[in-house]
Parts: C-alpha cells; structure tokens; sequence
C-alpha cells in the first residue's frame, strides 16, 4: 500500500470516528467520503498504469536480449565456418607445395591465418579444352591423359572436359591439432576402366585425409596420420597445369605416419609407409603379395633453404625409399605385388629471385625393374628406371594482372638404348594470368616424344616380341583451361 492511500484510510477512519455532536453533518461526512473513495479509484488507475508499463518494459528487454544473443550466435557461427580464397588456391594447388602441404598448414597455423577452434571450406575447378594430335595410330603420349585407346583413338583426338574437382575440409582444434580433408573427382586421369563417361571413371574419392599434431610456435616437430602425399622428392613444377614426368613416376601417395621437423632453414621428414601396392609409386610386398597388410615401407626426406633477403632464397633436398612401385616381373601390370622391394633416391633443388623461378630434379631407382626385360626380345636387358627434369618460369604482368612464363623440360627412362620402352620425353610450354589471387587462367603447348605406359611397357606375355611401346610416337598438345579455387 502507497504513502497516500495509507493516509486517505487514515482519514476515512477519523471520519468514521468522529461523534455526531461535534457539528458534523452527516451530508459533509458524505462529500468527505465521495471524494476519498475518487482519490481511491485514481490512485488504482495509476498503479495500474505503472504496473502495465513495467511488464511491457521487461517484454521489450527479453526480446533486445534475444535478439542480440541471436546476431552474437550468428557472427560466431561466421567466424567458426569460413571461406579464405587464398588459402584454398594453396592447398588444393597440384602443382606446389606438392608433397608439403603439411608445412603449409603449420605455417598458416603460426602466422595466425587459421585461427584455432574454425573450421575452412575450400574448393576448386579445372576445366580445359584441348587438341592433340599423334604420328601414330592410338597412341598419344600426353601424361595428363591416361594413354589408352579407350579415349584418344586415329591421330587426332579434341575435349573440352572437367579435368578435376576438389572439395577440401581444414578444421583445427585447439593450438595443436589440425585435421584435413580433401574430396577430389578426376575422371580424365582415373584408373577406373572405360571411356571418360564410364562410371567406374567418375568416382568421387578422398584423395588426402589425415591429422596433423604440430604447433611452430612452441616446437619444431609435428606429426601426421593419415592418408598424404610422401615425402620422396619434390614434384613441384612451374607449368600452369601439366605435371612433369618426375611426379608421374616418382611421386607417391600413400596410407602412413609422417614424423617432420621444420624450422626457418632445415625441414626433415620420415614417413612410415604401408606395405603392399599403394596408391601411387610405393610398393612393398607382404608375403610375396600386394596385400597392405603389414606398415614396412618408409621414405625419408632432407632438405635445406638458404635465404638470401625478402626476394630470394635457394632450396636443396634429398630423399629416399625402401619401396618403390618399380618391381614387377614381367608382363607388368600396375599395383601387382614383387618379389622383392626396389628402393629410389630422389635429388632436387630450386632458386627464387624476386619474379625468376629455376628448379631441377633427378629421381632413379636403386635396382632394375624386372619386368622391362620381355624374354621374346632377349637384346633388351632389364634396366633401372629414372627420371628428370629442369624448368623456369618468370613472372610479369598481363593488363595489369599477375602473368606466368614458363618452360619446362622432363624426361622419364624404363629401357636400354634403343628399346621401344627407353624413354618418354615432355617438353612444356606455358602462360597464366591471375584474374584474382585464386583464379587462374591458362594456356599450354606440349609436345611428348616417345609412348611408355607403365601397364605392359615390355609386352603383354601373350604376343611374342611385340610391346605396346613406341619410341618414335610423337604427339603435339595445345592447351587451354582454368584453375579456380574458393
């Protein structure tokens, strides 16, 4: 009850009290009460009014609370899930950092690009047009191509076609602990059998996934579990698009554990592999099969950078590999199992000067591959296999844009000295433009000298003295596409 109505019953109490012979009639007692019982009714309006006013006051404070913890869930929701363009360039690039992505990720983990506790989503789109033509019936030297008759068939083959399509997934946990993910579909260059529209070519797999335990801040080391790319060479090439014959035989992915070190200068790493037939370029047997039963294969890799200043630096590296996928007996069929394991080495070194890339790289097992000795033609001898290759790029500007010159020479060697097998020879020449930092646009002209497909390269075993090998087959390639990531 309020001050005033206290006193207002006060009152009307003394009223009620007071004797009649005091002069008081009973009409002014009436009037007195009129207007106390008045007073009474708008002083309940107005509690009422202040009582009504309240509650629409806290309605209107719930729905501003809500409202803001509505946009603070959403903004933090936008800073856990994100997009970096940039970043998805790097990563889903198949042409650098081809086997170090890892050290990306813990680079762009230290420079503070990816925020602990978020998740990236990252994607990419290759598409090309390109003309080919051959000095022989079906056989279209063309590495970017699987060489089979199922897709390039007389001496002129065309496409404008999807070359690849990448879906990639960064999510770090803490300070330490980054995991990835990449999706990729990649009909053109799929082992699955039949025409580039044949199911079995257009699969969508994970091509890398794994975790990566490492934080530059606090150490040097790092480990990574999973399914990666293996740490045997270099592999990076300064053509726009077409990979050099160096990774096409060397270049190894693989299920393992990867144990790194990485510093301003030194990088080491040693991957334990799984055995058997993996998915590209190592092979191990486990009990005389291709079953990847057993982690007993490994690859190990050094390497150095000297920095000069800002602009230039210079990296040297080596690397190693108990098994790699040269062990066949003959006829050889891809991912079959061996005898026994064929080691390579791998040396590599690259020079950056402001806009000048140089690079080269060697790549040669340590014994011969078996199966390139076809016993039906008895003149060829088994041989090791190798490859290299050396290139340049230099970068300018195209209408105010980021432009790419480049040239690149490789060579890869199965044979003797004038085996139909020797050697398949690519020499790239290349152009890109960025239009943006993460969309590229480029043109290639390649011409191949020799046809050595790794499936048969010494003959198939039913055709005595006959192999699908040419080393006189040349093919010429024009070039066009673009590379863009999101």
């Amino acid at each position: 009850m309020t001050s005033k109505q206290t006193k207002a019953v006060a009152a009307l109490a003394g009223l009620l009290a007071m004797p009649v012979h005091a002069g008081t009639s009973l009409d002014a007692i009436a009037a007195k009460l009129d207007a106390l019982i008045a007073e009474n009714a708008q002083l309940k309006a107005r509690v009422a009014q202040l009582e009504n006013t309240q509650t629409q006051t806290a309605t209107a404070v719930q729905e501003a609370q809500a409202s803001i913890s509505a946009v603070s869930e959403a903004s933090r929701s936008a800073a856990v899930v994100r997009t970096d363009h940039s970043y998805a360039y790097a990563m889903l690039d198949p042409n650098t950092w081809v086997n170090r992505k890892q050290n990306l990720l813990l680079e762009q983990r230290k420079s503070g690009k990816l925020a602990a506790d978020t998740v990236v989503l990252s994607g990419a789109v290759t598409p090309i047009m390109d003309i080919q033509k051959s000095n022989t019936d079906d056989k279209f030297g063309y590495l970017m191509r699987h060489p089979t008759a199922s897709n390039q068939r007389t001496r002129e083959a065309s496409e404008a076609v999807i070359h690849s399509a990448q879906l990639g997934v960064t999510a770090t946990m803490g300070d330490w602990t980054t995991a990835y993910m990449e999706l990729l579909y990649n009909p053109t260059q799929s082992f699955g059998a039949g025409t580039l529209t044949d199911i079995n070519r257009n699969q969508v797999e994970v091509r890398r996934g794994y975790v990566l335990l490492g934080n530059l801040d606090e150490s040097p080391f790092y480990a990574q579990l999973g399914k990666m790319d293996t740490p045997f060479g270099f592999m990076d090439t300064v053509n726009p698009f077409t990979s050099n014959t160096v990774w096409h035989a060397f270049g190894g992915l693989a299920y393992g554990l990867n144990l790194g070190y990485d510093t301003y200068d030194w990088d080491v790493n040693f991957m334990a592999i799984q055995g058997g037939a993996q998915f590209r370029a190592h092979n191990v047997p486990v009990d005389q099969s291709n079953v990847p039963s057993k982690l007993n294969n490994y690859a190990f890799d050094v390497n150095r950078t000297v920095t000069f200043d800002d602009e230039s630096w210079l990296l040297v590296g080596g690397s190693y590999t108990k098994g790699s996928t040269y062990c066949q007996g003959f006829p050889i069929t891809h991912f079959n199992s061996c005898n026994e394991p064929n080691g390579a080495y791998d040396v590599y070194t690259q020079y950056v000067d402001g806009d000048l890339t140089l690079q080269a790289e060697f790549a040669k097992t340590t014994g011969i591959w078996p199966g390139t000795f076809n016993p039906t033609i008895p003149q060829f001898e088994a041989s090791k296999v190798s490859s290299w290759g050396i290139g340049g790029k230099y970068r300018t500007s195209w209408f105010n844009k980021p432009t790419d010159l480049s040239v690149e020479f490789s060579r890869f060697i199965a044979g003797p000295n004038g085996a139909p097998w020797e050697k398949q020879d690519q020499l790239v020449f290349g152009a890109a433009t960025f239009v943006t930092p993460s969309a590229k646009l480029f043109g290639e002209f390649i011409h191949t000298a020799g046809f050595a497909p790794l499936n048969n390269i010494s003959g198939d075993g039913v055709t005595p003295g006959v192999t699908i090998s040419d080393s006189g087959a040349r093919s010429n390639i024009l070039l066009i596409g673009a590379n863009v990531a999101f």
